[in-house]
């Protein structure tokens, strides 16, 4: 474990905290006016490996082959040359800061951190981090990589949970989620919609996926990973033969068939690396999945049903209340979609560059 310390004085800024893997979605806005949830859990923290924060760099300001050297390998908006290394907590877990009140930009519900670091060390004043909680934005505090020093306590040697570890203790991650939004009132001002997680879990997913069907359509298991993936395979890719089969597969589950071209495996809580198969199997194209919606695919948890009373006979059960479902299909974040795959080498293919100048016509559509 390890505690976060200001570079300036040495004040301890954090609990003691446990590295994981960076959710896919830490950097993500969802919808408008959203009131998102914290992005991290109790007692863990999270390093962003990429730039962020200003100065940004417009496209056509940035050589090529910086931003391949930078691992960026197709057009974005922008870059950032920030320091790289920031680091994510959960806002309950900072100990020794005040908030900065001349730094308290925000776009209209909130704070963003647009105006720069929010949040002074307490002891000696020197700026350490961002208080975000805007609307849309998942809530956190990003500590300032040059403005703290990483310190182990005990422990902090400690090896990750193995897989069989992980799915013992694994939580997975509901496809469905009540989201209200700010200034709602009563606990019934919410509306059940399919979750942000899920959202940019695909997203990320959808992009390897078109890269794994080298321009082939790809089909995917009935039932809930056809609901999430099966529209947007259709849509992006031609029907019909060659076909390439994506299949569910990870820690526990029986070994893949060996026509499966295309692995959906769980990428490690702590470490963010995708589960790796054995044998033939590990020549198919792994398709990484946050380990708790992945578990969700294998082992959805049902509603529990509660017993009735009344005119329904002894031992009879149902739903109370009932199932809720989104109202409307699934959609896959296009953000989230573009960002994994001009970050893959395989964008820079005439066919997938094509698609990705082209994608916002599927943004109308409905698609993503």
């Amino acid at each position: 474990m390890f505690v976060f310390v200001c570079a300036g004085c040495g004040a301890e800024l954090t609990v003691p905290l446990s590295q994981v893997a960076l959710p896919v979605h830490a950097r993500h806005k969802y919808g408008n006016g959203l009131q998102l949830p914290v992005l991290m859990e109790p007692g863990t923290f999270a390093v962003d490996p990429e730039p962020w924060g200003p100065p940004w760099r417009r496209w056509d300001e940035i050589d090529p082959d910086e931003a391949a050297a930078r691992g960026v390998h197709g057009p974005v908006h922008a870059l950032s040359d920030g320091a790289p290394g920031a680091v994510v907590i959960a806002p309950g877990d900072a100990r020794g800061t005040v908030l900065i009140p001349e730094m308290g930009g925000g776009y209209c519900c909130g704070l963003d951190g647009g105006d720069g670091p929010n949040m002074a060390c307490e002891a000696c004043g020197l700026p350490v981090a961002s208080r975000i909680d805007d609307c849309s934005l998942w809530q956190a505090v990003w500590l300032a990589p040059d403005a703290v020093r990483r310190h182990p306590v005990g422990g902090a040697g400690t090896e990750p949970l193995s897989w069989a570890q992980v799915m013992a203790e694994g939580k997975a991650t509901r496809p469905v989620a009540p989201m209200t939004r700010w200034g709602a009132w009563g606990d019934g001002d919410y509306r059940w919609s399919w979750s942000p997680e899920w959202e940019v879990a695909a997203g990320r997913a959808l992009a390897h996926l078109l890269v794994a069907s080298e321009g082939r359509w790809v089909t995917v298991p009935d039932g809930l990973v056809a609901e999430v993936f099966q529209r947007a395979l259709d849509a992006l890719l031609p029907a019909g033969p060659p076909v390439r089969r994506a299949v569910v597969a990870g820690p526990g589950l029986p070994a893949p068939d060996e026509d499966a071209a295309i692995l959906l495996v769980p990428a490690h809580p702590q470490t963010g690396e995708a589960w790796a198969p054995a044998g033939r199997a590990a020549s198919a194209y792994p398709v990484p999945l946050p380990f708790g919606v992945w578990l969700w695919l294998v082992s959805p948890e049902p509603d529990l049903p509660v017993p009735t009373s009344g005119g329904l006979p002894d031992g009879a059960l149902r739903d109370d209340p009932p199932v809720r479902r989104p109202h409307r299909p699934f959609w896959i974040d296009l953000e989230a979609f573009r960002y994994a795959l001009v970050r893959l080498p395989a964008v820079r293919s005439p066919w997938l560059r094509e698609m990705l100048d082209t994608i916002l016509e599927h943004r109308r559509g409905g698609l993503l």
